[in-house]
């Protein structure tokens, strides 16, 4: 109540950095999940996203970066599952790397490209 009242362009610069907040953070997405997705009776080296057809507008593969715990993987595609989500693979490499196996929870944070 001590501050005085706003000036005539603040209301709008204000709008507009609370709009860059969310634009920014409709990009992003982060969740926990399981490595390993079931394909056809196939265990799969995968993070299911969850909500991604929502999230990403579509059903079919696109490019994504994402963040596993603390291991950086940049424009890597996010596949279909054939239920109508995506997933991101994690090669061997990228499981040693973490420490983790198919079994293991990680944290994701994935940006649409």
């Amino acid at each position: 109540m001590d501050l005085a009242p706003m000036a005539l362009g603040d209301p709008t610069r204000v709008g507009s950095i609370v709009r860059a907040i969310h634009d920014a953070s409709a990009e992003r997405m982060s969740f926990h999940a399981a490595i390993g997705v079931d394909i056809k009776g196939e265990v799969w080296s995968c993070v299911e996203i969850p909500e991604s057809a929502e999230f990403f507008g579509t059903g079919k593969s696109v490019r994504v970066d994402a963040v596993v715990d603390d291991v950086r993987l940049e424009n890597v595609g996010a596949m279909v599952t054939g239920t109508g989500g995506h997933m991101i693979s994690l090669s061997a490499k990228v499981r040693k790397a973490l420490g983790k196996d198919i079994g293991d929870t990680v944290d994701v944070a994935i940006t649409r490209r």
